[in-house]
């Protein structure tokens, strides 16, 4: 950096520094220059070089360490004039050399009391380094964990000894500390133990791949194991897994019986019967899978867990609902109509009992999805309905509005069938045809908009959001909360974040709590220079940033404890 620039950089940061006043402090420096310029026989119009540093040196002299020494000149009219001057040399206009006007450097070194140049410049390129960029890639205090410098860099414990190490709070457990490493010096020891970070990238990509390979094989061998069966089966130990484990073992009885009475009788409305139990199941395999996904537990790939699959699977179950019970059974019974299809022999014995049967296996499923979801209801404090349209659990939601619309189903199809067998006409059975895909259709869109409506973030209930903002606002180290949303991740979980104001004086006093004020006092009392004074101030600053850290992990726990489905908390800091 040459002289010229060190002194355009400084120009720019005096004119910016706030001493007692930025107004006092730019009229203070303007008449030191204009007095002294005007005395050596100069005017403003000097070299923009010599210029600058004769508000340097004049600032210097005045002015040390950037505290007013003395109280600024009264105003005239000519500070004005000096201050446009002063931002038409900073802005670049040409530098001119004024041979006859005399250089305020060479006058102003016969002045032993002020800096010299090389001074100046010194000690002003110790003040801007000392100031942080922080436009710039900054990367000397990053820190890992030691899983995290065995994971990435390829170590083994007994490489990582005699390593510099620091203690942090653990971002895993409330209260606990962590020893961390300095990236710089792991990645330094990693370069000596494979040679480079080219060898050392080609050994990640090799043991990805064999990590790979070995889950692979472990997942197909677990299958055939006591553990693995366990694990692949563990679904059937939840309450919404053995609903719909139970569901759709019925509905597949169910269909395979309607089916049958349809291809005897060719009876419209046991052909949407059919189709209807179809679907179900068809569907209810697809929320089994959906369950069974969002038991999982998290892995890198999907961090967060799989959850969302049982709304997933819930949402094409609507679609199918929709399309294939529903689409095809009122078009039957549109074409039964209009063609003026169909036969009156259609009631028969067997289409009753088959009814009848079909009523009976779907109320018992309809019964235990009932009591899960009531279950379920109180669990959540929320009335049954409220449950079902707002946070219920989608699977056991989507079997219980299935066994209600096939009980509803059965009905209407022994009422159509009773109408034809008493009067003969065969429209009765293509409206009952008509009447369940209604049914249906209306049930499909109700499982596809809440599923909908999930997916795309939906809110927690109101009330449970206030009292959250409630509890926050009522800590005395919250000063306002604001921004506050919070969205269902599953059908049990949820996720919180809120912009807080922390009141710096409480948190600084949590702080100063927990130290000796005799001993804090010595140390002050102890500092012999600045940069002492630096080094304390940053250590207490630093603590003092933990301590806020510690503030809000407590405000975190506090809302788990009292929210126990609340899995993801993110509170930023205003």
């Amino acid at each position: 950096m040459t002289s010229n620039c060190v002194m355009k950089r400084t120009f720019q940061l005096l004119q910016t520094r706030t001493c007692l006043s930025h107004q006092q402090h730019q009229r203070f420096c303007l008449n030191s220059i204009r007095n002294q310029l005007l005395s050596n026989g100069g005017s403003v119009q000097h070299n923009p070089v010599d210029y600058r540093l004769c508000m340097l040196r004049s600032f210097f002299t005045n002015h040390q360490c950037f505290q007013i020494a003395k109280k600024p000149e009264a105003d005239d009219p000519e500070t004005t004039k000096a201050s446009k001057d002063t931002a038409e040399v900073d802005s670049g206009a040409p530098e001119q050399q004024n041979s006859e006007s005399p250089k305020p450097a060479a006058a102003s070194s016969s002045n032993p009391a002020e800096p010299n140049k090389k001074t100046i410049v010194s000690t002003m390129k110790n003040y801007i380094f000392k100031r942080r960029d922080y436009s710039k890639k900054f990367t000397e205090n990053n820190t890992i964990t030691p899983v995290q410098a065995m994971t990435q860099y390829l170590l083994v414990p007994n490489e990582l000894e005699n390593m510099r190490q620091i203690k942090v709070r653990s971002p895993y457990n409330v209260g606990a500390e962590l020893y961390v490493y300095f990236e710089k010096d792991v990645e330094h020891r990693a370069i000596q133990v494979h040679g480079s970070l080219e060898e050392l990238t080609k050994k990640r990509k090799r043991s990805k791949r064999q990590y790979d390979m070995r889950k692979r094989r472990k997942k197909f061998a677990n299958f055939f194991t006591r553990k693995g069966k366990d694990r692949s089966f563990a679904v059937l130990k939840s309450g919404a897994g053995r609903v719909v484990t139970y569901a759709a073992m019925m509905n597949a009885i169910v269909c395979a019986a309607k089916f049958t009475c349809f291809f005897t009788t060719g009876s419209s409305s046991m052909f949407s019967e059919s189709l209807h139990s179809l679907a179900d199941t068809a569907n209810q395999l697809l929320l089994l899978w959906g369950v069974n996904e969002s038991m999982k537990k998290p892995d890198p790939e999907h961090p967060y867990g799989k959850g969302n699959m049982r709304h997933i699977m819930s949402l094409i179950s609507g679609v199918g609902i929709f399309c294939l019970g529903a689409g095809v059974s009122v078009y039957h019974g549109i074409d039964t109509l209009v063609s003026g299809g169909g036969s009156s022999d259609i009631a028969t014995s067997m289409s009753f009992a088959i009814l009848l049967g079909s009523l009976i296996l779907e109320s018992t499923s309809l019964y235990l999805a009932f009591s899960e979801t009531r279950k379920n209801a109180e669990r959540h404090n929320l009335p049954l309905v409220q449950y079902v349209k707002e946070a219920g659990d989608p699977s056991t939601n989507v079997v219980l509005l299935e066994d209600s619309a096939a009980v509803v189903g059965c009905g209407v199809a022994a009422g159509a069938l009773l109408l034809s067998y008493y009067t003969g006409n065969a429209a009765y059975d293509a409206i009952g045809s008509i009447v369940i895909g209604g049914v249906l259709g209306t049930l499909a869109s109700f499982i596809v908009a809440s599923n909908v409506n999930f997916l795309i973030g939906r809110s927690i209930p109101h009330n449970r959001l206030n009292t959250m903002q409630e509890q926050l606002e009522d800590d005395v180290v919250v000063r306002g909360v604001y921004d506050v949303k919070a969205t269902m991740t599953s059908a049990d979980e949820f996720k919180f974040k809120a912009e807080i104001d922390f009141d710096g004086m409480e948190i600084t006093r949590a702080y100063l709590t927990q130290l000796d004020r005799k001993q804090v006092r010595r140390e002050f009392q102890a500092i012999k220079s600045l940069e002492e004074l630096d080094q304390l101030l940053l250590h207490h600053g630093e603590q003092v940033i933990d301590e806020l850290g510690a503030q809000v992990d407590r405000l975190e726990g506090e809302l788990k404890r009292k929210n126990p489905d609340l899995r993801h908390i993110d509170l930023e800091v205003l």
